[in-house]
């Protein structure tokens, strides 16, 4: 049973996030702070300073021995306030964020008489070369701890409900009439196949990263050690830390990587959204029935009142992180020359992009798990309809080759009531062959359903 969770741990937050809803997404916080942010440039900074004391091209850097090389990986490891509070005081005297973290290694490094190696902190860096590693690592965290979790539970919640009802009749309705009938399981199997494809799209993104100095060049690099195989220690650096090397950038690396996750995040958002309102409408027509929760109040003044305030606040969030992936796709790709700063600040709302669709993501298994099949509500409806049937009969009236099929069956059935008994008579007139005919008047709408509840059984995948 999913529960919801409401933990104000900060009244005076700005965003929902850091306030009202702070306790349901703390794995996206971890990944996605700015204290995040801070500990993989730190990440980055030493394994850059290690990476360049393992090259013999480099003599003036001493090989850093494996006890140093732990305690340095240490530092990594323990990043936490105390870290945070230095980091924000060097930025608050120099104006320079990924400065700052260079400064705070050098000190450190003082602390155990590194020496003048300390100088190879940031070498041959631009801040771009330490932010756009530590962005992809962030969006892998967030992604891996986060988003992918809780995407992957609510996928496997829809199939297990769409295998549990994959023979349940259901009403369906095309441009909001009745038309032929469903089962529920088909209609729930539709959107976890559609979101299976998401989200094999969003793992397939290799995310992408560059370390390549200020115009991606190697100038500095190459006028400092014009003999030194710098494009093989960038490629060996990045892909050290599990991401694909770009070769081939300007100061940034382009960010195309990104704009793929972040489509792929916005898609799945579109139909969760499309899934949501679904739900709703099938609380609505009573065809789910929802289970009171003790003690929740659904409506200020109307005690009766069960509200699926869960689906609504799935599609508003949802609706939220798409606007922002949607424009940082379309930002980040984009920048001016070799460089402008403007996605610089644009990038700093990913977390709070993706966090939104988590949240969202989250809330929708919480409204479905509340929600129960009113199987008798919906065979009652679908016994009002015996007009469904027209598509059925006329199909097999065109394959014995009756005379105008469609025809008849619009006369008899577009825009009147009928009921069994005149469905009956109608086929009895037809002169169709008795297996036909035998087949047809077993037919009811709750039988209707085709092949709905086969193509649930095979329309699981096998595995994430």
């Amino acid at each position: 049973m999913v529960t919801a969770t409401i933990e104000c741990v900060n009244a005076g937050a700005l965003s929902p996030l850091d306030g009202r809803y702070a306790s349901q997404v703390e794995p996206f916080a971890r990944a996605f702070s700015e204290e995040a942010l801070f500990r993989q440039r730190f990440v980055v900074e030493v394994e850059w300073l290690l990476a360049l004391s393992s090259e013999p091209g480099i003599p003036e850097l001493p090989s850093i021995s494996p006890d140093i090389a732990v305690t340095l990986r240490g530092w990594v490891a323990d990043f936490g306030p105390a870290e945070m509070t230095r980091v924000k005081e060097i930025e608050g005297r120099i104006n320079h964020d990924v400065k700052a973290v260079e400064y705070l290694v050098k000190e450190k490094l003082a602390s155990i008489g590194f020496g003048s190696g300390a100088e190879f902190v940031h070498f041959a860096c631009t801040s771009e070369d330490i932010n756009n590693l530590s962005h992809a690592l962030m969006l892998r965290d967030g992604l891996t701890t986060g988003w992918l979790p809780v995407a992957d539970a609510l996928v496997d919640d829809v199939w297990a409900q769409a295998q549990a009802h994959a023979a349940l009749p259901m009403p369906s309705h095309t441009h909001g009439q009745p038309a032929s009938p469903t089962t529920l399981g088909k209609e729930l199997a539709v959107f976890a196949s559609r979101w299976e494809r998401q989200l094999a799209a969003v793992r397939s993104v290799p995310l992408l990263a560059k370390f390549n100095g200020a115009v991606g060049t190697y100038g500095a690099h190459a006028a400092a050690y014009p003999d030194v195989d710098w494009i093989g220690i960038s490629r060996r650096f990045v892909e050290g830390f599990g991401l694909a090397w770009n070769p081939l950038t300007t100061q940034i690396e382009s960010h195309d990587a990104l704009a793929e996750v972040f489509h792929g995040v916005a898609r799945f958002n579109s139909i969760l959204i499309d899934f949501c309102w679904d739900m709703w409408e099938y609380v609505s027509r009573s065809y789910l029935r929802q289970t009171p929760v003790e003690g929740e109040v659904g409506s200020s003044t109307m005690p009766h009142k069960v509200n699926p305030i869960d689906f609504e606040n799935a599609v508003a969030n949802a609706g939220i992180s798409s606007a922002l992936l949607e424009h940082l796709a379309s930002k980040l790709m984009v920048s001016r020359m070799q460089r402008d700063l403007s996605d610089s600040s644009a990038i700093r709302n990913m977390g709070t992009a993706v966090a939104h669709s988590g949240l969202a993501i989250a809330t929708a298994r919480r409204g479905l798990a509340k929600v129960t099949p009113a199987a008798e509500v919906m065979r009652a409806e679908l016994d009002q309809h015996w007009e469904v049937l027209a598509e059925a009969i006329q199909t097999v009236m065109r394959r014995y080759g009756l005379p105008e099929p469609y025809e008849q069956l619009k006369a008899l059935t577009r825009g009147h009531v009928i009921a069994a008994g005149d469905v009956r008579l109608f086929i009895e007139g037809l002169g169709l062959p008795e297996e036909a005919r035998t087949r047809l008047l077993a037919l009811t709408p709750a039988g209707y359903v085709g092949l709905a509840a086969a193509l649930v059984a095979e329309g699981r995948p096998e595995g994430p």
